[in-house]
């Protein structure tokens, strides 16, 4: 098999989607009284970008035939688009270029939903965001649903949609773009280095693995630049291990610095010029 594959790309709708999100935005921004932040914009477009990339590019052509690819995939669904997304405070901007009738419509009838609210609220809360992320990507790794995903695409696409919605319920806490934070800094640290510790434990349970731990990889007759079973699945964890948790540890960084310097964002300039005597 050759190892780009055209027909094992996604059906259009993805990028389309993506399309139509990055498109509202930017109307969002525009139909602003106020000029929007070219910071917030550049992240919003960025986690744009690194979706489509995930989804709609080669790299998911090879998933299925490199570990290592797939798992490239994961990070950017899970590690780098959530925060990038949700610094960008979409809301309410994709929801301006409506008319004002239907978004009254739209927020007056999931508000009317109380059980709905209340579990989204539930899921959205800090301990329930942590579990559900971390407890769906360790779920996800064991072999027999991992390799289901590999022959089903139905559960493929499954696996991704729980991975995205999931790490944008965790990145809320750990990357909190609005204004009201349920989580001090002290918490945010404590947090995000949870998230590190799953992750590290998944990482190194394939790399010290003594053989493939996915049989929908060992079997495999021809493998794409030559990488035996074992040798894919340990550049897999190495992803996962170093540049998978570089967005946490630089979030978690930040929330030390915050703690250990609570004055630092609000400190002004020094005022070098002579007083008045």
């Amino acid at each position: 098999m050759a190892l780009l594959r055209p027909d094992n790309w996604p059906v259009g709708w993805p990028l389309a989607a993506l399309a139509a999100a990055a498109a509202l935005y930017h109307a969002g921004g525009r139909a602003r009284e106020t000029r929007p932040s070219l910071s917030r914009s550049a992240s919003f477009y960025a986690g744009i970008a690194t979706l489509a990339l995930a989804v709609g590019s080669p790299v998911d052509a090879y998933a299925d035939r490199l570990f290592f690819v797939h798992m490239v995939q994961h990070v950017l669904l899970t590690m780098a688009a959530p925060p990038l997304l949700l610094l960008g405070r979409p809301w309410p901007r994709l929801l301006r270029p409506f008319p004002r009738g239907a978004r009254r419509a739209a927020v007056g009838g999931l508000f009317r939903l109380a059980r709905a609210r209340r579990g989204a609220e539930w899921a959205a809360s800090p301990l329930p965001a942590f579990v559900l992320f971390n407890g769906t990507l360790l779920g996800w790794h064991l072999p027999a649903l991992y390799d289901l995903t590999l022959r089903s695409q139905a559960a493929h696409d499954l696996e991704h949609a729980l991975f995205f919605g999931t790490a944008l319920l965790f990145w809320r806490h750990l990357a909190p773009a609005g204004r009201a934070r349920a989580l001090s800094d002290p918490a945010r640290a404590a947090y995000g280095a949870g998230g590190l510790a799953a992750g590290f434990v998944l990482a190194v349970v394939l790399a010290l693995a003594p053989d493939a731990v996915y049989s929908a990889y060992a079997g495999l007759s021809s493998r794409p630049l030559g990488l035996s079973a074992l040798g894919d699945q340990q550049l897999a964890a190495g992803i996962m291990w170093v540049p998978g948790s570089a967005p946490e540890t630089i979030a978690v960084l930040a929330a030390c610095y915050r703690w250990l310097d609570p004055g630092a964002a609000r400190r002004r300039p020094l005022d070098l010029r002579p007083r008045e005597t």
